[in-house]
C-alpha cells in the first residue's frame, strides 16, 4: 500500500475551517488522549517533540524546531515534521506537511473556542502579530466572522503594511492599546515575553484569545487581563506547569487552579454567561490537536474528487 504524502497546497485546497473545529470538537469526544510532550531549550532555540495516542483515532508523532533568529538568515523560524499512525495496527498511515498541520491546528484550535465564547455579533476584531500565524488567523476567524471588520498591529509596522497589502480587507492600527479597546475578539499571536496587552484596556463583552506564549518564560497579557476574564484552555495538561501565560501567575498567587474554568474535554462548560462578561482563551497546542487534525486532513485527502 502507498502511504500518502500530503504536501503544502493541495492538502490546503481540500480543507475548512468550519470542518476543522467540527472535527476537533469530535476528536473530544473520544477518550481523553495519552501525550508525551519533550521540550529542549539552547537560548532563544527550541526543540519540541509532541507525541499523542487516542483510541479510535490512531497515533501522531511531531517534532518541531522553534529558532527565532532565522528569518534575518532568509529560513523558516519554525521547521519539522509529522508522522500519523493507524489505530489498529500502528502502522504508518500518512506523512503529512508539518506547515499545513502547524497552520491548521493553531487556528482552528483558537476558532473553536472563539465560535463557543465570542459573541456571534462580534463585527471588529484584532489580530495582534504580522507573522505567518497572523495571516492563518485571519483566514480562520473570517470563515466564522464574515462579516467583520479587521485590524491588525505589529510592533514592526512594515511588516504590518506588508500584512495588509495581501489582505485587501485588513486595516493598520498606529496604536495597540487603541486596536484592543476597540474590537469585540482580540486574537494574538507574538513572540513576547513581557505582556504586550493590558487588563485596563479590556472592555465587557470582549473574547481574548491567545497563541503566542508556548515557552515558561513567554506572556502576552498581564495579571488583570486574566483577572477581569472567565479564562478557558484548550488543554489542562498541556498549559498548566509549561506556558507562562498560564503557569506564571498561579505560581505567584495571581490566580489559582479554579480561575480556569475548562479545557476542550469539557466543550459544554465553553458558554458565555452574559454578553458583558470577558472571556479569554489560552491556545496551548498540543500533539492530541496535532493527531486530530492531521486525522482531518487525511479523510478530507482521501475523499477528495
Amino acid at each position: 500500500m502507498t502511504i500518502p504524502m500530503i504536501p503544502f497546497e493541495e492538502g490546503e485546497a481540500t480543507l475548512d475551517w468550519i470542518g476543522l473545529t467540527d472535527a476537533l470538537a469530535a476528536g473530544h469526544d473520544l477518550p481523553r488522549a495519552e501525550i508525551g510532550d519533550t521540550f529542549l531549550y539552547r537560548g532563544d532555540d527550541t526543540l519540541l517533540s509532541r507525541a499523542a495516542w487516542i483510541d479510535g483515532l490512531g497515533m501522531a508523532v511531531k517534532t518541531a524546531t522553534v529558532f527565532p533568529a532565522n528569518p534575518s538568515k532568509g529560513v523558516p523560524m519554525i521547521n519539522g515534521g509529522l508522522n500519523l499512525y493507524g489505530d489498529a495496527d500502528g502502522t504508518l498511515a500518512a506523512i503529512v506537511d508539518f506547515h499545513l498541520v502547524t497552520k491548521w491546528k493553531t487556528a482552528g484550535d483558537s476558532l473553536l473556542a472563539a465560535r463557543r465564547l465570542a459573541r456571534p455579533d462580534s463585527r471588529n476584531i484584532t489580530i495582534v502579530g504580522a507573522g505567518n500565524q497572523g495571516r492563518a488567523l485571519h483566514a480562520a476567524y473570517r470563515s466564522a466572522f464574515p462579516d467583520a471588520v479587521f485590524t491588525v498591529w505589529n510592533r514592526t509596522r512594515a511588516n504590518a503594511e506588508a500584512m495588509a497589502a495581501e489582505l485587501p480587507d485588513l486595516r493598520v492600527a498606529d496604536d495597540l492599546e487603541t486596536a484592543v479597546s476597540g474590537a469585540d475578539i482580540v486574537t494574538s499571536a507574538t513572540m513576547s515575553t513581557a505582556p504586550l496587552i493590558k487588563g485596563d484596556w479590556l472592555r465587557p463583552g470582549q473574547h481574548i484569545d491567545l497563541i503566542g506564549a508556548y515557552r515558561p518564560d513567554m506572556r502576552e497579557v498581564d495579571d488583570e487581563a486574566l483577572l477581569k476574564s472567565r479564562v478557558f484552555v484548550d488543554s489542562f495538561e498541556t498549559t498548566i506547569g509549561h506556558i507562562g501565560e498560564i503557569n506564571i501567575p498561579l505560581e505567584s498567587g495571581v490566580i489559582d487552579r479554579s480561575h480556569l474554568v475548562a479545557d476542550y474535554y469539557d466543550l459544554t462548560a465553553f458558554t458565555r454567561k452574559s454578553a458583558d462578561e470577558i472571556t479569554l482563551f489560552k491556545n496551548g497546542g498540543g500533539a492530541h490537536l496535532d493527531l486530530m487534525t492531521s486525522r482531518y486532513i487525511l479523510d478530507r485527502w482521501n475523499a477528495r474528487a
